[in-house]
């Protein structure tokens, strides 16, 4: 089982993840995590990726596509993984799934996209920063990422369904009622 998790932000990837991971006994891979272990691990993808954050920078695409291909070779991972942020456009997936043909390990079995409307993600992101108390969560900032989500990552949802295992699921009710549906998908 090798998921990919699509979903803007806010739309409850990182929640339903942890829960798919309960559920399925695979990893959840969030670039994020993968970036921070590296430069903890002082690994030299690590140390490259640490100089580009202290100066500010984005991380590049090689040194996170390099990231998430060291983690994607750890035992925890031959079995199955959930991917969280990763590929974010067209060219990062068709990396990966060069990436995983030369390991073997066949493609992409089912990318799940939580789809929630703009309008109750601008809600959740708002509701979100107002009680973590993060000033820098405005609705303009939030619409950006939108935006940006829409432009950039929204497009995978058409490549994996030309793979046949895009899977659009409803991300509005309740975690369980979403995390079911997500289960159903998967079990199918």
């Amino acid at each position: 089982m090798r998921i990919v998790l699509l979903g803007a932000p806010g739309s409850g990837k990182g929640t339903q993840g942890e829960k798919l991971v309960t559920q399925f006994g695979i990893p959840k891979i969030s670039t994020g995590d993968a970036l921070r272990a590296a430069v903890a691990e002082r690994t030299v993808l690590g140390k490259q990726a640490k100089a580009a954050m202290d100066a500010g920078e984005l991380v590049a695409d090689d040194i996170v596509i390099g990231i998430v291909d060291e983690r994607l070779q750890q035992p925890d991972a031959r079995k199955g993984f959930i991917l969280d942020g990763f590929p974010r456009n067209t060219a990062q997936a068709e990396t990966l799934d060069a990436m995983l043909k030369r390991m073997g390990s066949g493609g992409i079995t089912h990318a799940l996209h939580l789809h929630v409307n703009d309008e109750e993600i601008v809600s959740r992101l708002l509701e979100r920063a107002t009680i973590e108390g993060r000033a820098d969560d405005k609705e303009d900032v939030i619409r950006n990422r939108i935006d940006i989500y829409n432009a950039e990552t929204l497009p995978l949802i058409a490549y994996y369904r030309a793979q046949g295992v895009a899977h659009t699921v409803d991300g509005i009710g309740s975690l369980e009622e979403v995390f079911q549906r997500l289960v159903a998908v998967v079990s199918h």
